[in-house]
């Protein structure tokens, strides 16, 4: 297993920029082991006869998440697939933005706006054992994911999914609404594993990719209950102009910034 792990980073170091974390957790999958006991058993094993075609396909260019069918979120690890966006790290800020708002407590009511694989929503219902929550996705495909992750997770009687564009038909308000939509603009280069691979309708928002924040602006104070918040992920450099697309709204905006201190998360309140 070490000499077949060193040479699949080696293949995997043109086209990735993790090729080590990479191989390790391809081989994992394959052995049917997390990295971390893959790790612990000394690498002085055979390497699985699936491990070669499993580096072939990343090497093609295949996220290594849906390889596996899966990816670790928060507290949580969802199913994830072709047809719907890959969690990412930077989207826990809006998970650490609502923990500080409403602490151990929680919110007793969650929308998740473009809920994918139900990322934003399970993972909060994971941390609020009392809360209960609605995902809307227009993806019946991403949809699924989500119900068989509620289902796995253990979280099925308290999460509710639907099909719908955006908010449109929901006239519930909400103490916490998440949501991180498409927000890169149109033409913008992406990695290759993104570009061909994950669903561009969960990547773009037009000519600014701005165009999503604007018509969720007038949708947003009707639906935040009294004390609620509203998280919204924002691309690198865009906290003032999807702030001001809030602001005019009426709406009470600040910006919270991820790890590598960008910011990442606007924290959206009713001024009444």
């Amino acid at each position: 297993m070490r000499t077949a792990l060193a040479r699949a980073a080696e293949r995997l170091a043109s086209s990735s920029e993790s090729a080590r974390l990479d191989a390790e957790l391809l081989m994992a999958h394959a052995l049917g082991l997390e990295r971390e006991a893959l790790l612990l058993s000394g690498l002085d094993g055979e390497a699985p006869a699936a491990f070669e075609a499993l580096v072939a396909r990343r090497e093609a260019g295949e996220p290594v998440a849906y390889i596996t069918g899966r990816r670790a979120f928060w507290t949580i690890e969802l199913e994830v697939g072709p047809g719907v966006l890959i969690p990412r790290p930077e989207t826990e800020t809006l998970i650490e933005a609502a923990v500080e708002h409403f602490g151990a407590s929680g919110p007793a009511r969650i929308l998740d706006l473009g809920t994918g694989p139900g990322t934003l929503l399970l993972a909060s219902l994971a941390e609020w054992p009392r809360a209960t929550g609605l995902g809307v996705d227009r993806s019946e495909d991403a949809l699924a994911i989500a119900r068989r992750n509620a289902e796995r997770l253990g979280l099925v009687d308290r999460a509710a999914f639907q099909s719908g564009d955006w908010a449109d038909g929901i006239d519930e308000r909400f103490d916490l609404i998440l949501c991180n939509p498409p927000y890169v603009e149109a033409g913008v280069p992406l990695p290759r594993d993104v570009a061909e691979w994950e669903p561009h309708e969960a990547l773009f928002a037009g000519p600014e990719g701005l165009e999503d924040y604007a018509r969720l602006g007038p949708e947003i104070p009707r639906l935040l209950g009294p004390g609620g918040i509203a998280c919204f992920e924002i691309g690198a450099g865009r906290s003032e102009a999807v702030s001001a697309l809030f602001a005019v709204r009426g709406l009470a905006v600040s910006a919270r910034p991820d790890l590598a201190g960008i910011p990442r998360c606007l924290v959206l309140r009713n001024l009444i």
